[in-house]
């Protein structure tokens, strides 16, 4: 799990790209955001790289993406 709570675009999106190159294929990683923007910037993310994104949820204004390394 990554924390970019206050972190705008394209920092998470950054953070969570680095984390999952030191992952192997199937393993999870969760990212909490602030960004409003990040809940279409994962999504994004996900199609132009192969990575599954499992979940995505809003509580308050943080948002949560799980994503499964290719």
């Amino acid at each position: 799990e990554i924390d970019t709570r206050g972190l705008n675009c394209p920092l998470p999106i950054l953070k969570a790209k680095k984390a999952l190159s030191e992952m192997v294929s199937g393993q999870v990683l969760k990212v909490v955001s602030t960004d409003a923007g990040s809940i279409r910037d994962f999504q994004a993310f996900a199609k132009q790289t192969g990575n599954t994104l499992l979940d995505q949820q809003t509580q308050g204004a943080e948002h949560s993406h799980v994503m499964r390394r290719r």
